[in-house]
């Protein structure tokens, strides 16, 4: 499933007070790509995850996540198509302190108001040995590195069959090693679930792990030639 963002922009403020935070923003994103989106604080990041995400809906513009366009839809319907087609990595994992590595990935199945099956458990363990994380399945955050947390998180991010994954600065907690470990595992898990992965980083040592760049700056986009 693709992602496509056509002429999008997203204003906040009235009058003279407008920040345009995006300015005819557009992307065409593939099954099994990883777009990196590279800029500083403040150039449009987070907004474009926001927007591609249906947590913020933009001021023009169109977004479709595979046949479906998102703009315009009910705060219901966008639940459902974040539910059911969008992952989310977050800067920082998000987990609950309380629960186990593989209890993480399960929760999601509760949240759809699902009971957990032999085929949902199998299915954790089994995005958690991907990510190299099968040695601790049963350790809770705590016990567990930033590294290993960021690990747990991409797994729970994959845990629904998502079509469509956004990354948020998912390097900024790690050293430089830790950071091209886990945008390598990022890499190699949407290329094999064939994901449409979009990642927004200001880490330019991790560019050569992507299968495109581009820049943002002032809320406009550039992709660069690789």
């Amino acid at each position: 499933m693709s992602l496509n963002v056509a002429n999008v922009s997203l204003v906040f403020g009235n009058g003279g007070e407008q920040i345009k935070a995006l300015d005819n923003v557009s992307i065409d994103l593939q099954p099994g790509q990883l777009m990196a989106v590279l800029g500083p604080s403040g150039a449009g990041k987070s907004s474009l995850l926001a927007v591609c995400g249906g947590l913020q809906t933009p001021t023009s513009g169109k977004i479709r996540v595979g046949e479906t366009e998102i703009t315009g839809m009910s705060g219901a319907a966008l639940t459902c198509i974040r539910q059911q087609q969008i992952g989310f990595v977050f800067q920082q994992s998000n987990l609950l302190s309380s629960l186990t590595a593989v209890d993480q990935l399960l929760l999601l199945v509760n949240m759809r108001g699902k009971r957990v099956g032999q085929a949902d458990r199998e299915r954790a363990i089994k995005l958690l040995d991907e990510v190299g994380m099968s040695h601790r399945l049963n350790r809770r955050p705590s016990q567990l590195s930033g590294g290993e947390r960021q690990r747990v998180g991409i797994a729970r991010a994959f845990m629904m069959n998502p079509k469509i994954l956004l990354v948020d600065e998912p390097t900024s907690m790690l050293d430089q090693h830790r950071g091209r470990q886990i945008v390598e595992l990022l890499v190699r898990e949407c290329h094999e679930h064939g994901v449409a992965t979009l990642m927004v980083t200001h880490d330019h040592g991790i560019l050569d792990n992507a299968d495109r760049v581009v820049d943002i700056s002032d809320g406009q986009l550039s992709e660069r030639v690789q």
